[in-house]
């Protein structure tokens, strides 16, 4: 998909529970100022002006028609309908609500609405890390390029998405990556979500250091636990280090069905440098069959690109040749089973809009 060249305009919407923020999207940059609305999130009737109001806005800036609108909005959702379900942050959608149907009657164009962690993980793979690391496969000779690309954000709650062969997986109920209900590996009796989320990184600093929280956001432990800042630093360590295990633990069982590069976003991703080693570490590490004989956790090996030494390791693949039988040619063979994980190339919100972007040129 050529997402740069391509000329066609797509209005787009970033959907949060205080503000709704809108704007277009060309040649895959945008092209007007965002424009903020209150999003009115327990009245119905006045949130779904606010949407109405908000493109209307948009396309009176435009100078040529628009070929779609397409963003992502907060599950639960039947996106392929269009349908907005029971929202946490947006109580005014209880029941079920014709969002996507509504905007096509109005705006007499498509509409399509996605899965935010569905849209995060298809930027990535149009525009962000994986044409990145195809890119420097091919400029190294490498005859080996990915196709397949599992992405998560941390923050508030655990979101994933998943491409494979270059194409968005959103599943056949609209709940393809819903990582956040894998289970806890430090807990079993828990989902995922609650050991890699904001609250999770709360709860264990207070568990470990004996004493509340208070204000103290996950910044603040992030900078406790680098020294930048006064408070215990051993139950900061200790917040990043358990989030870490269990977001390791379900990329385990994640990329083993799905076996492509990994790529992290999200407010919390920013704690990566603390995080990264212990995820790289779980996941290369052993299990154990019936019998006690221990086995690598992972067919492939995981390399972070974050950390120059694993990415030179990453890059350096074993290009081998060998014989065709009974002709003689000789055929490139790369031997090894690799997978890089590495920090979103565009911030969670911009991988967004461009997955959102993306998924209306592909459908269109």
């Amino acid at each position: 998909m050529r997402l740069f060249e391509d000329q066609r305009i797509v209005m787009t919407l970033d959907a949060g529970g205080t503000n709704f923020v809108f704007s277009a999207i060309q040649a895959g940059k945008e092209i007007i100022s965002p424009i903020a609305i209150r999003a009115n999130a327990n009245n119905l009737d006045a949130c779904l002006q606010s949407i109405v109001d908000g493109f209307r806005r948009v396309q009176s800036k435009l100078e040529e028609k628009p070929a779609a609108i397409s963003f992502a909005f907060p599950g639960p959702a039947d996106y392929k309908s269009g349908i907005i379900g029971d929202l946490g942050n947006l109580p005014c959608f209880r029941g079920g609500v014709a969002l996507g149907p509504m905007l096509e009657d109005l705006f007499k164009m498509p509409v399509f609405i996605g899965n935010d962690g569905d849209l995060f993980a298809y930027g990535e793979a149009a525009a962000g890390l994986l044409p990145e690391v195809n890119m420097e496969l091919k400029k190294r000779g490498i005859p080996k390029q990915y196709r397949n690309l599992f992405g998560i954000t941390l923050g508030t709650g655990f979101g994933a998405g998943i491409v494979v062969n270059d194409t968005l997986c959103e599943g056949d109920n609209s709940a393809g990556g819903e990582i956040w209900l894998m289970r806890n590996f430090k807990n079993t009796r828990t989902n995922a979500e609650e050991a890699v989320s904001i609250r999770a990184v709360r709860r264990v600093y207070e568990e470990v250091s004996g004493q509340p929280a208070g204000e103290l956001t996950p910044k603040d432990i992030y900078e406790i636990a680098m020294g930048e800042k006064d408070g215990d630093r051993e139950a900061a360590l200790k917040a990043f280090d358990e989030m870490a295990e269990a977001v390791a633990e379900s990329l385990c069982n994640a990329i083993t069905l799905v076996d492509g590069l990994i790529v992290i976003g999200g407010g919390l991703a920013g704690a990566y440098n603390l995080m990264a080693p212990r995820i790289v570490e779980h996941m290369n590490g052993e299990i154990e069959n019936i019998k006690g004989e221990k086995m690598s956790r992972l067919e492939s090996r995981v390399y972070n690109l974050e950390d120059e030494f694993s990415r030179k390791s990453f890059y350096n693949f074993n290009k081998v040749q060998v014989k065709t039988p009974f002709s003689g040619r000789m055929v490139d063979y790369v031997p090894d089973k690799r997978i890089a994980i590495g920090l979103s190339k565009l911030g969670a919100s911009r991988a967004i809009a461009l997955g959102a972007y993306a998924k209306a040129l592909e459908r269109l």
